[in-house]
């Protein structure tokens, strides 16, 4: 009984021992030239504010370590002679992880002159060095931080100035008046397919993203003038960031929540190597609970997805990175609305049919990484990767006759069998290979040459019941692939420490049918003072028209069946940038950007009374002849009022006034499907830390506000009078003489965050509470015809409140 009562005793006292020490972590990372990328020997990394001072120097390797600093938020000092000195602030520090930093000086034109550049003067600006304007980078904290992300990068972006999503629920990307089908994802700097769960063929929209914030470093987004580098791109290009796995120490982080519960384990593969690895995996948790009986739900979204970057340095071959992302998913639903979810075919829906629906999707992008040093100043980078996604739908349509007696009356309802209207199997492989040759000839001067070579394995099958009989027509069937070559050449010239240009050209090629692009890409960033500076650019751009396009089976008016479209032409457009930034002490900037884009070569229907034309292709398709004869323009100005987060603070205030047209044969100047005009949003948060009788605890509040100009959309017919006189016997339900005229009333939301975080000894406990669109608003978003509806009207609206939590464990 004694030797028990002795080692409860020690217990509790060592229990009471590691509580009451101060809870500390280590902060380390590697410091490099933003030009050349290589590590910098002998960097100077100072802890600002520390009594005694406690800093580090860089090794060998660029690598440096602070070891026992406090938790909570610190600042660095990075300096290094003939380098521009950064300070970086607000840096958080907690106990359940190391705080690793991947950090890089520019050489100082002005050699031997000590310039000192505080982190807020770069604040936002891309971790690519071409890309110079209309581009910025977003941290993994802010993708945490911000309200109404829900843990999905992509629903990140529509807090900046120029970018909406449909609100739909969906994580559509529309960029300044573009279509969201023509973003381009890149991971680590390699195209991929839209990592999303339930995408469409046209890789617009899903439910779910296959990404989270587990696996983000800091990444790139650009909305328009891009780097020479980026090509076959019409829209926006996100690079998205899968961050290194700790290379010094095994760590692990646990989420449970409504939307998904994820693991994420990481460390090195042994001591004193320098590899790392990083595995994530993630579940749906509402499917499993509805498996397992806990509830039953109809139509319950299964998905699960897995990530991982494994990197590999070699002493004298350079290294070697290797990266996957996957994703699996399926839904399965009966008597579908179409204010449910927008299927190919319930745009109408009469009182006797009703509809349900099957879909699964997959996804797997992998690939290897290799950069070697060639020079001092240089070094050569190759990937080859493997892309490959694919969709199966199937849509039942029911029809229920009702019963009658010889007198007349209803006896019951007869249901019919469940007949397929709509049947897809896609499928779409992708490998490439890409080699980039980055050079610093001195400290004004960098050059990059690429060239990046692909082919796309294209299984397509497509088919819907015709209207007029009861058999299916296949609309596309065709098992085709298609090689691209994109070659490009980047010189960036730093005419002195305030002037800086970047200028190149990229070259498209089309293999399959012989179409090429050269395309001139210019920027220009000048620093008229210590506080303000001036940036334009012009950028040529091109793109290929999604793939169903080309091979559309199309019926003429002799019953013959054609594939009018296979020699489609690249789509185009010329961008022009001009921006002002003023900067009001450190951490306070306003920033405005004037943007026109000249669209031309777009496929619109051969036909000279048609409105239709690719660009405003969305969930629903159409298999027409085509011809590159429609053009278009996009022109706008946009407001950002940033202040960083500085003394436990931010808030973010943008605006955009914009306009989006186009053109097909028929020479009307109409309205694009995403011209809303205007949108609005205001982003607050506050932290308050130090909280608790140990002050190991954090709270953050956050919340955005958003308003944006009505969804366009193409009306029901109706008569004089303004009645709905769609005729179901005829298949004729839209007004295409007044598509995208006119717009539903304008849409706002209101979402709010919460985040608390108690740090212990080696562990981090933190919870993540979201309510999304808290006013429960549903203004109008598309109609659509339905006889049980007042007027045989149904509307589609907005994604009603919507209420996530997750809780996190890091150790």
């Amino acid at each position: 009984m004694k030797k028990i009562i002795y080692t409860t005793f020690i217990i509790i006292m060592f229990t009471t021992v590691a509580f009451s020490q101060q809870l500390t972590q280590t902060v380390r990372g590697t410091v490099i030239d933003m030009d050349s990328q290589l590590p910098l020997i002998g960097v100077a990394v100072k802890l600002v504010g520390s009594d005694p001072v406690k800093g580090a120097v860089t090794d060998i390797n660029g690598e440096f370590r602070l070891e026992k600093i406090d938790v909570g938020r610190i600042v660095l000092q990075i300096s290094f002679m003939g380098y521009e000195t950064k300070i970086i602030p607000d840096i958080e520090v907690n106990t359940g992880k190391e705080k690793i930093l991947n950090l890089a000086l520019q050489e100082s034109v002005l050699k031997m002159k000590e310039v000192v550049i505080k982190a807020d003067k770069n604040k936002g600006e891309a971790i690519n060095q071409m890309s110079i304007i209309s581009s910025q980078s977003i941290s993994a904290e802010e993708t945490k931080r911000y309200a109404g992300g829900l843990d999905d990068p992509s629903k990140i972006l529509s807090n900046f100035a120029g970018v909406t999503a449909s609100q739909n629920g969906g994580n559509d990307i529309i960029v300044r008046g573009n279509s969201p089908k023509y973003i381009q994802w890149r991971l680590d700097g390699v195209e991929i397919t839209n990592p999303t769960h339930f995408a469409d063929q046209n890789s617009i929209s899903g439910g779910v993203s296959a990404l989270n914030n587990s696996l983000l470093g800091t990444s790139d987004f650009s909305t328009g003038a891009f780097a020479p580098e980026y090509g076959n791109v019409l829209s926006g290009v996100y690079d998205v960031k899968i961050r290194n796995g700790n290379n010094q120490k095994y760590e692990t982080s646990l989420g449970v929540g409504i939307q998904g519960t994820d693991l994420t384990v990481e460390g090195p593969f042994k001591k004193g190597y320098g590899g790392s690895f990083l595995i994530n995996y993630r579940f749906s948790t509402i499917s499993l609970l509805n498996n397992l009986g806990i509830i039953k739900l109809n139509g319950v979204l299964n998905y699960q997805d897995g990530a991982f970057k494994i990197v590999l340095p070699a002493k004298k071959a350079g290294v070697f990175s290797f990266y996957g992302l996957m994703g699996k998913s399926s839904a399965s639903m009966t008597d579908v609305k179409a204010d449910m979810i927008a299927t190919p075919t319930n745009g109408t829906i009469t009182s006797d049919i009703t509809e349900d629906y099957d879909k699964s999707n997959y996804l797997t992008n992998i690939g290897m990484m290799h950069t070697i040093s060639i020079s001092e100043n240089s070094f050569l980078k190759t990937t080859v990767s493997y892309s490959g996604d694919g969709i199966n739908e199937d849509v039942f349509k029911i029809k229920t006759t009702k019963l009658y007696n010889g007198l007349g009356e209803f006896m019951h309802d007869s249901v019919g069998n469940r007949a397929l209207d709509y049947q897809s199997r896609l499928k779409n492989y992708v490998y490439r290979g890409a080699i980039t040759y980055n050079y610093k000839i001195n400290a004004k001067n960098t050059i990059q040459i690429g060239t990046k070579y692909a082919i796309h394995d294209y299984d397509y099958k497509l088919s819907s019941m015709q209207d007029s009989s009861a058999t299916m027509f296949s609309m596309a069937n065709f098992n085709e692939k298609i090689a691209t070559l994109n070659n490009f050449i980047s010189w960036k010239y730093r005419l002195n420490e305030n002037i800086t240009i970047v200028a190149g050209f990229n070259n498209m090629n089309v293999l399959y049918n012989n179409k090429s692009t050269i395309e001139p890409r210019y920027a220009i960033n000048w620093k008229l003072n210590s506080s303000s500076s001036l940036n334009a650019g012009y950028g040529k751009h091109s793109t290929m028209e999604s793939v169903h396009n080309y091979f559309a089976m199309v019926k003429n008016p002799d019953g013959s069946i054609t594939e009018p479209n296979k020699n489609l032409d690249l789509l185009k457009a010329d961008h022009f940038v001009l921006g002002y930034e003023k900067r009001f002490g450190e951490n306070l900037r306003v920033k405005v950007e004037a943007y026109y884009q000249y669209l031309y070569n777009l496929p619109v229907e051969n036909n000279d009374t048609s409105y239709y034309s690719t660009i405003n292709e969305g969930t629903d398709f159409r298999y027409v002849a085509l011809v590159n004869k429609g053009s278009g323009k996009n022109y706008g100005v946009e407001l950002t009022i940033e202040r960083f987060f500085s003394r436990s603070y931010y808030y973010l205030i943008n605006a955009s006034i914009y306009n989006s047209k186009y053109k097909t044969l028929e020479g009307i100047e109409r309205n694009t499907k995403y011209n809303g005009n205007y949108l609005v949003n205001i982003l607050f948060g506050k932290e308050f830390a130090h909280l608790g009788k140990k002050k190991n605890q954090t709270l953050n509040l956050n919340t955005k506000v958003f308003f944006g100009g009505g969804q366009r959309y193409i009306p029901l017919l109706t008569d004089a009078l303004g009645n709905n006189a769609a005729n179901p016997a005829t298949n004729k339900f839209w007004d295409y003489k007044k598509a995208y005229d006119k717009k539903f009333e304008d849409i706002y939301q209101i979402n709010l965050s919460a985040s608390y975080k108690w740090n212990k000894h080696k562990l981090t406990h933190e919870l993540f509470i979201t309510l999304d669109n808290i006013t429960n608003n549903k203004g109008k978003i598309s109609e659509y015809y339905d006889e049980t509806k007042p007027g045989k009207i149904g509307y589609v609206t907005q994604f009603g409140l919507y209420p996530n939590i997750m809780y996190r464990l890091y150790f």
